[in-house]
């Protein structure tokens, strides 16, 4: 599978459900126009001047050149509605969120909205917004902002399951809002085909070794990017992050709040940072974990020349080095050649599991999830590793890669389309002959993730055109964290390390280890810090360093 982009900021989610496995297997955009808001409860003015990606906050970057520009269907999503009761913008700012019962089981109460499918076009078609909450159980610890929304990543990630097993110690004060981003969880959520068809779109062969694989390859991603145009329609041409944004801030002030307090993760950051960029004078307690890259697509093809590619490789690095530790291996170098030797034996001799196929692609996927826990990970890696290589036993890494892509017994979840078609409206891409030239070189230098991960063509060949690319520079933002980590796989640090020196009210913040995200991940230096900031505002020394516990 291709991964440079379309895994350019993997969720965090993953990390909770691989917990889960191991406990188990221990024991086995478009311009808005000027808009004031005018209602007889006093409100911060919605998406206005202060939102729109003017010439300052954009810049002509990579364009889009190889994407089909197909007419766009009219296809009618899940969560197509009409629009609420009024005329122009006042009928979205006017609306009455009204809590109750969540249909899964525990304390949480849920939410829906709406929003204008398009902002520029509030009397068209609107969409559904789905959130959940759980209360408070103290005085709020910010006075008249007493939320904080939350997302763990992807971008897909549900941020309403985010809410079940995010870790809210410490933070009694805050009401924790999970709100699925437009286009995905239950927010009318970006689809593409059936299970069927989104199991050949997985299968591809992404590291092809002729002419002949490179054109089934793009053929394939083809016939998968059709298939999103078909099903989701005028959907996919809005479910940027900018848009996504927007409503975030309309929630705000339908919430009640004066202030949005944020803590987002991966992808979650970059939500997080489009916010600040766009709604400085609203922006409240903002802490962006694990910082996917403001600069260019992370896929390696921009200024920082580091890819996603690089952080799984390092991570591979730290792992092979504990199985030298352990005498599993003799050295790192004839751990990855082993290893090296069997993913290309799986190219041509699959592994059968079940009725289907561990396949070459399906295995880096599978590999990469476990590299998410960090050295939590180490020990049962290592035993599916073995059963995989030494006794052609799939089912595990089958299982991961399944769990990384979204697939379930009863078909994929929102988060496997949710991903590029959030991900390739965010981010414009050079072509589809500049990525091929891409992975060739990540592959001469990054032996496993480089060559294996493939080369992606997916935003390539997305059937429409990205949206506006936000030149960051934080102006007006006020001080909020950025974490990083120095062994972070998915997000690597030099991501955070331009982060925060791209927006001047940046705080940095290191945590030295392994794995994806640094909040709730072992570090009880990082989990004060965060703390201490969101309850209290009390911000660390800039570039304060934490080492695991």
């Amino acid at each position: 599978m291709g991964a440079m982009r379309r895994r350019r900021a993997l969720m965090l989610g993953v990390i909770a459900t691989l917990a889960t496995i191991l406990s188990a297997c221990a024991s086995l955009p478009l311009p808005l126009p000027y808009i004031v808001f005018e209602t007889d409860a006093p409100r911060n003015p919605g998406p206005g001047p202060s939102a729109m990606p003017t010439p300052e906050h954009t810049f002509n970057g990579m364009q889009s050149q190889d994407r089909p520009r197909p007419p766009i269907p009219n296809a009618k999503p899940k969560g197509f509605t009409d629009p609420p009761p009024g005329v122009g913008y006042d009928r979205y700012f006017n609306q009455t969120i009204t809590w109750g019962s969540c249909s899964a089981k525990g304390s949480s109460q849920c939410a829906k909205v709406l929003a204008p499918l398009d902002w520029d076009d509030p009397d068209g078609q609107a969409i559904t917004l789905v959130m959940r909450r759980k209360k408070a159980t103290a005085a709020p610890a910010v006075p008249g902002s007493p939320d904080l929304f939350i997302n763990p990543g992807g971008p897909g990630g549900s941020a309403q399951d985010y809410v079940s097993y995010f870790d809210s110690d410490g933070l009694a004060g805050f009401n924790i809002i999970g709100l699925d981003p437009r286009g995905s969880g239950e927010s009318t959520p970006v689809m593409c085909g059936t299970t069927a068809q989104l199991d050949a779109y997985f299968d591809l062969d992404s590291s092809p070794d002729s002419e002949k694989e490179n054109q089934a390859l793009i053929d394939g991603t083809l016939t998968f990017t059709q298939q999103c145009l078909e099903t989701s329609g005028p959907l996919l041409e809005h479910v940027s992050t900018i848009e996504a944004v927007y409503d975030f801030d309309m929630v705000r002030q339908l919430l009640g709040n004066e202030k949005f307090n944020w803590l987002g993760t991966s992808y979650g950051t970059f939500i997080g940072a489009v916010y600040l960029e766009l709604y400085p004078q609203n922006a409240g307690r903002m802490i962006l974990d694990a910082a996917v890259s403001i600069t260019d697509p992370g896929d390696g093809t921009g200024d920082l020349g580091v890819s996603q590619a690089d952080g799984f490789e390092l991570a591979l690095t730290k792992y092979a080095e504990w199985t030298v530790k352990t005498g599993r291996s003799t050295s790192v170098e004839s751990f990855k050649k082993k290893l090296i030797d069997f993913i290309d034996s799986l190219d041509a001799q699959p592994i059968k599991v079940g009725n289907r196929l561990l396949t070459q692609s399906l295995f880096i996927i599978g590999l990469a999830t476990f590299m998410y826990s960090g050295t939590d990970a180490y020990t049962m890696l290592a035993s599916a590793l073995a059963s995989a290589m030494n006794q052609r036993e799939g089912g595990v890494m089958l299982m991961m890669a399944d769990q990384m892509n979204g697939r379930t017994n009863s078909g994929y979840s929102p988060m496997a389309t949710a991903f590029p078609g959030i991900g390739c409206k965010d981010w414009a891409d050079p072509g589809v002959d500049v990525m091929f030239d891409h992975w060739k070189t990540l592959s001469e230098r990054l032996p496993v993730f480089g060559m294996y991960f493939g080369v992606d063509l997916v935003c390539s060949l997305w059937p429409v055109q990205p949206a506006a690319q936000i030149d960051f520079r934080g102006a007006g933002a006020p001080p909020f964290l950025v974490i990083g980590g120095t062994g972070d796989n998915a997000t690597p640090y030099q991501y955070s390390v331009s982060m925060a020196k791209q927006m001047p009210s940046a705080v940095l913040v290191t945590r030295d280890g392994v794995g994806h995200g640094s909040y709730s991940a072992g570090s009880d230096c990082i989990d004060k810090i965060v703390r201490a900031f969101l309850s209290n505002g009390e911000l660390p020394e800039n570039g304060i360093k934490c080492q695991m516990d």
